[in-house]
């Protein structure tokens, strides 16, 4: 099985209007730790749902595409489509 690189976007069950970009490997795993407290950035508006998760073969296109998201075109872009 080929192994995949994610770009996911999270919201916060707990405020809804917040959204958290980013990239990871290992997505269930990720996602735990988010909800665990271990990420300093997303501890203070847990628990966070996976709203979407891209996977990519090619992890420089995954990182290119993050960095796109969280740019105010990107932004826009995933408000519109996700």
């Amino acid at each position: 099985m080929a192994k995949f690189t994610y770009v996911y976007i999270l919201v916060s069950e707990a405020d809804p209007t917040r959204y958290y970009v980013g990239r990871t490997d290992d997505l269930e795993d990720r996602l735990r730790r988010h909800n665990a407290g271990e990420v300093s950035y997303t501890s203070d508006h847990r628990p966070w749902k996976i709203n979407v998760a891209i996977a990519f073969h090619d992890r420089t296109k995954a990182i290119d595409f993050e960095k796109y998201l969280k740019t105010h075109s990107g932004r826009a872009f995933a408000n519109r489509h996700f």
